[in-house]
């Protein structure tokens, strides 16, 4: 029998733990964000060099699952002497993932942005750095707010992944409280409900920076 004590009761400890879930994905989508503006600038250089670089990136963080790409980093970095803890690993993972994609929504964004500002800016003597920051990346973020939305809500559901690392996030948690509790179906329908109240407010709040960027 289906028993809503059992929710009530595990829901604090699941609660608790989603902080590891905000965590990852918080922090990951602003390190996409940094690499992503990066490797965006990288891909529409004009130096074949770093064009290259950023198709290679893209390719092999869009191709490799971000399982696979967790594997790689808690077992391959030890061995080369790079000793982190599997939080930082996790997060520094998906900030990688996260930027391959990040990238790509950017530059979709650039090109939706006319070229005469940047020949303008340039005709005024702007420096090609000053370009990027003030005129180009601004209007790009503004332009690509929805689909850096949505990126954020799908970092949230991946973040998921970690448990391979260890780490005790939600369904980390849900698993071991599942396997204690013998009661799997009240376990699992909550976490699917916490994931879906911290989207729904991603969404929200989305929403009503898109409608300020708007004015």
């Amino acid at each position: 029998m289906f028993s809503f004590q059992t929710i009530i009761d595990n829901l604090p400890v699941l609660a608790a733990s989603a902080r590891y879930t905000l965590l990852i994905s918080g922090a990951g989508c602003f390190l996409g964000l940094i690499f992503g503006a990066l490797i965006c600038v990288a891909a529409v250089s004009r130096a074949p060099s770093a064009r290259a670089f950023a198709g290679v990136y893209v390719s092999f963080f869009r191709g490799v699952p971000l399982l696979i790409q967790l594997l790689l980093a808690f077992y391959l970095l030890p061995l080369v002497g790079v000793n982190v803890p599997a939080l930082a690993a996790a997060i520094f993972t998906v900030g990688l993932c996260a930027a391959a994609y990040i990238s790509e929504i950017l530059r979709g964004a650039l090109n939706a942005i006319p070229r005469g500002q940047a020949e303008a800016a340039m005709a005024v003597g702007l420096a090609p750095r000053d370009i990027w920051t003030r005129i180009l990346l601004p209007q790009a973020l503004k332009i690509s707010m929805p689909a850096l939305v949505n990126e954020l809500i799908l970092l949230v559901k991946a973040s998921s992944l970690v448990t391979v690392v260890g780490i005790v996030e939600i369904t980390r948690m849900s698993q071991a409280i599942a396997s204690a509790t013998y009661r799997p179906l009240e376990i699992y329908l909550t976490a699917a409900f916490l994931y879906l109240a911290i989207n729904l407010v991603i969404a929200a709040l989305g929403r009503n920076l898109e409608r300020r960027l708007a004015w």
